[in-house]
């Protein structure tokens, strides 16, 4: 069985759906305009909406046919990054700073396209919550939903996502039982030295030199303490210093992002970070402070769902195009968040693109819409049959 024909019929819509989505971009807990067209969207389709879980988080509940007590959510995010977009699109951002670059319009709209068929149709016994997660990106979305009852108001079985994929070819499906993607951390490291004239560095406490040392020292971590058959990397993103040629700043920051697979390793990074740097304050005469920030949890994807996935992504691709990897991707989810609550998969969907995401020339495929549309309506389907509880 190849896509669902029901949604191949709506293709062009789901289209321009995402296009307008992509055009009008919103970031983290600011997606007023995106949640609005979301609900908007269930409502005329005859789905109960529910707003505001999470800021802008939607949640729409389907009952279906028969009377199983068994819930499923499926789950979507929808905020844009905060960066520009370098593309000569039709449809490209119209906010300068705002770019869905990393494809979740994309999955809002696989969605909608998911939610609109099983309204339509109805073929299953049980409840679906079609869950619309604002702050995927860095800000907590996921668990500002759960902290605001997500999972005691609309408590679900089960619960399953995706992600659009340019590095798998189109129409390719993989699913990673077990761990699947890294937890993260952000820091920020605060270097307060003493400033001085340029040409009279002796009178200072060089905030600039301090970070430099102290962020090669840093990458001695993951390279002399972890364990070398654990995965984890450190990545310092950002320095921040100085104002003009001839003065030796006083202050610097740092920030970055640590990323592994095991709460043991997380510790490790955590504590030596904060040792190392006492040791350069110490050494320097400086005042170093380090703050380190839990932003996602490691993703596991549990064994069970993780087959359910593999089954019905044989049912809407090319079994050959199946792919059902061993090795974990170092990004981070939040999903992750939802699956430490609740058991469930989370998928990748292939499309044409040799840009990856978070570049300034991505380009999502809309072809692939009616794939991942029919991977989450099949999920359903599957799961929770109709006339299996009868």
């Amino acid at each position: 069985m190849p896509t669902i024909e029901r949604i191949d019929s709506f293709a062009d819509e789901l289209t321009a759906i995402r296009r307008d989505l992509h055009a009008h971009p919103e970031i983290g807990f600011e997606e007023v305009r995106t949640s609005g067209i979301v609900a908007d969207k269930l409502t005329s389709w005859g789905i109960e909406v529910h707003r505001g879980l999470g800021g802008t988080g939607v949640v729409g509940v389907l009952k279906g046919k028969g009377n199983s007590t068994k819930k499923i959510g499926l789950r979507a995010d929808m905020d844009a990054l905060p960066m520009e977009e370098n593309t000569n699109l039709k449809w490209r951002s119209t906010i300068p700073g705002r770019f869905h670059g990393c494809g979740h319009d994309g999955h809002t709209t696989m969605l909608l396209g998911s939610a609109r068929y099983l309204a339509e149709t109805r073929n299953f016994d049980g409840t679906v919550h079609f869950i619309f997660q604002p702050a995927e990106e860095g800000l907590g979305g996921a668990r500002a939903m759960i902290k605001d009852g997500l999972f005691k108001q609309f408590p679900c079985d089960e619960v399953y996502g995706l992600h659009n994929a340019p590095d798998l070819n189109h129409g390719e499906i993989a699913i990673l039982p077990g761990p699947a993607m890294a937890a993260a951390d952000f820091f920020d490291i605060r270097i307060q030295g003493y400033g001085a004239h340029g040409a009279m560095p002796e009178r200072s406490k060089d905030a600039v030199v301090i970070a430099m040392t102290l962020g090669q020292a840093l990458q001695s971590i993951v390279s002399r303490n972890v364990d070398p058959l654990q995965a984890a990397v450190l990545s310092i993103t950002q320095i921040h210093s100085g104002s003009a040629y001839n003065v030796i700043p006083g202050e610097a920051w740092m920030c970055g992002t640590v990323r592994c697979f095991s709460d043991e390793i997380r510790e490790l990074i955590r504590k030596r970070m904060r040792e190392i740097s006492a040791g350069f304050a110490a050494a320097y005469g400086a005042e170093i402070s380090v703050e380190i920030r839990d932003g996602f949890s490691v993703l596991v994807n549990q064994e069970e769902q993780s087959r359910v996935v593999e089954e019905v992504a044989r049912t809407v691709v090319d079994p050959a195009k199946v792919i059902t990897r061993s090795t974990p991707k170092m990004g981070s989810e939040d999903f992750a968040d939802m699956m430490q609550a609740i058991p469930g998969a989370y998928f990748w969907v292939g499309h044409d693109g040799s840009v990856p995401v978070h570049n300034p020339g991505y380009v999502l495929d809309d072809k692939i819409l009616p794939i991942g549309a029919s991977m989450f309506a099949r999920i359903i389907e599957k799961r929770m049959p109709a006339g299996a509880h009868a």
